[in-house]
């Protein structure tokens, strides 16, 4: 599968609770589990008023898929060539 960082422009998001956090990752899941085995959710990142979601995909069109499915936007999905982290540094 591919890795894809999709952008979501959701207002005060960095100001939802955590039970509210909590719904929308479980909404989230429910929605990848009957998409199938070809996408997977990593993780986020919550910001004021964006997520930036880190997902493993087969296509870009699984994560429109369910950006339409779970009401959450998709506002741009790039696809990740490669990670970078401090450890290339000295390798």
């Amino acid at each position: 599968m591919k890795r894809y960082v999709i952008e979501r422009h959701i207002p005060f998001a960095g100001q939802m609770s955590s039970d509210e956090l909590s719904r929308a990752a479980l909404h989230s899941h429910q929605v990848i589990k009957g998409l199938g085995s070809e996408i997977q959710w990593v993780h986020s990142y919550v910001t004021e008023d964006k997520l930036f979601c880190i997902y493993l995909a087969q296509s870009p069109e699984l994560i429109r898929r369910h950006a339409q499915i779970s009401g959450f936007p998709a506002d741009s999905i790039t696809e990740v060539s490669s990670v970078l982290d401090p450890s290339h540094a000295f390798a």
